[in-house]
């Protein structure tokens, strides 16, 4: 990384330069190869358990969560969250001297400071403590048993491979030599762009678009399709792009980036939308169209392991590859690309490799957010894909402009939805869009994986004034529904008796 201190403390933590690879053992219980989420938590909870655990790290330990994604990220979407309620602190009574900015270069130092902060938690030295055997290197398979890493051999009665993903490069004329930055060295600018563009829509490029926008850069953010958030409930995705356009964001939808130029500093993008086309300058161009697994020179084939470059290590229901012995879990395997994601799967692979377990990746309930302002979180199916799969369904709405503490905060941009399994409680699905969605929507999570239908959320007390009173409140409308005309007929003839 720089010559940043904080960055060299991360390192220090995550890729001492002066660590010293151990004596292999002659055999491991287990041997990670990746030390992301999933490989941390494999390694951590395997070694717990009296596992004899080898941890094989290419570059840093800690992945792109720590690196690159949940933790600069975040850090960086509160500083823009923070410029945004400056600038209309107005609205809310509250007078902000002339002349407040943002200095991006306190923006970033903080993120790195926080991000070194961390980073002892995703050490070399406290695995080791935990009884790991870290390797740092790369980590190769030669044998169905066997792994070659900086030189020296590793045996293994199981092996989990989470080498996690990367940014993906569309193949676009001129782009690498117009240059261009990716979630993994955006964090590396040292001044704010004037002019961003950004190529892909989905959730990385939108959070980042709005970031640098509030910040104070002019950004224009192209999506393939003919909305944002393509993976998202449509009308959620809608909520989104008003406020990415509030924040002064130029959105181009169903429009392909044909070819990149580039004049000293100042690089030109040329767009095709149907029939028309024209082009955006650019002082910076992010790629954010998404990830492919990384599964390169790791010598699958040596170990019988099946994979795809685009979709990643094959595996079946209980995370188990080709070869028996070896498992795979996160980014490298699964469609589900979050931290989170990668953690649980983990934690099934131990009970499957190291006991005779049993464990499903289907029995997973597993939320998604995407962290704009508003966000949006989301939980099973959306619509689009109930159609898709032929499930029939009933949808609940509830906007946040009836919720009180929205209109209180400021925050009634969104809704929250619910889809139930026609003619009963049982939900399928879920999306809310508000201001904190990511924390509001546990609580359907919660029902889902325990079963429990919405009328079940409907007993339980919120306490007012809540933003999440409108996840009871949609529960409410189980009960109204029930209402029906009969219904009504009985209680007035029980009425009309008493």
């Amino acid at each position: 990384m720089s010559g940043d201190p904080y960055d060299s403390e991360l390192d220090r933590h995550v890729a001492p330069s002066d660590w010293v690879n151990p004596n292999p053992a002659k055999r491991y219980h287990l041997v990670v190869i990746g030390g992301g989420p999933a490989g941390l938590v494999a390694a951590a909870g395997a070694a717990g358990l009296g596992a004899k655990v080898a941890l094989i790290e290419k570059h840093r330990l800690g992945g792109d969560c720590l690196v690159y994604g949940c933790v600069p990220s975040k850090a960086l979407l509160k500083s823009a969250r923070v410029a945004a309620t400056v600038r209309d602190a107005a609205e809310f009574g509250v007078e902000v001297p002339a002349g407040a900015r943002v200095n991006f270069g306190t923006v970033l130092n903080r993120m790195r400071q926080l991000r070194a902060s961390l980073a002892p938690n995703d050490s070399a030295e406290r695995f080791r403590g935990l009884g790991v055997d870290v390797f740092f290197g790369e980590g190769r398979f030669t044998g169905r048993d066997t792994i070659d890493v900086a030189g020296q051999s590793l045996r293994f009665r199981r092996a989990l491979i989470a080498t996690g993903g990367r940014a993906e490069v569309p193949n676009i004329s001129g782009l690498a030599e117009a240059g261009f930055v990716t979630n993994e060295t955006v964090f590396s600018l040292t001044s704010l762009p004037r002019r961003l563009v950004v190529i892909g829509a989905g959730p990385i490029g939108c959070e980042l678009a709005q970031a640098f926008a509030r910040f104070g850069s002019q950004v224009t953010l192209i999506a393939s399709g003919a909305n944002i958030l393509a993976k998202e409930d449509a009308d959620a995705a809608t909520v989104v792009g008003a406020a990415l356009r509030r924040d002064g964001i130029e959105l181009l939808t169903n429009a392909r980036v044909l070819r990149v130029t580039r004049d000293g500093n100042e690089k030109q993008v040329w767009i095709e939308r149907g029939d028309e086309s024209c082009n955006r300058s650019a002082d910076d161009l992010l790629v954010a169209v998404g990830r492919v697994p990384n599964v390169d020179d790791l010598g699958l084939p040596a170990a019988g392991v099946e994979f795809d470059a685009q979709s990643g290590v094959r595996v079946d229901d209980h995370f188990r590859t080709t070869n028996r012995a070896v498992f795979a879990a996160g980014d490298v395997c699964s469609r589900f690309q979050f931290t989170h994601a990668a953690d649980a799967m983990a934690r099934i692979v131990l009970q499957n490799a190291l006991f005779p377990g049993r464990g499903k990746g289907s029995s997973l309930v597993i939320p998604r957010c995407t962290y704009t302002d508003p966000e949006i979180a989301a939980v099973g199916l959306t619509e689009a894909e109930a159609r898709k799969r032929g499930v029939a369904v009933d949808v609940l709405v509830e906007e946040m402009s009836r919720n009180d503490r929205a209109v209180l905060d400021g925050e009634t941009s969104g809704f929250a939805k619910v889809l139930l399994k026609r003619g009963t409680d049982q939900i399928v699905g879920a999306t809310i869009v508000a201001a904190n969605a990511g924390d509001m929507l546990n609580e359907i999570t919660l029902a889902m994986t325990a079963k429990l239908g919405l009328g079940e959320l409907a007993k339980t007390i919120h306490p007012y004034p809540t933003q999440s009173e409108v996840i009871k409140r949609l529960a409410d409308q189980i009960s109204r529904r029930r209402l029906t005309p009969f219904v009504k007929r009985l209680f007035a003839r029980w009425f009309a008796w008493t």
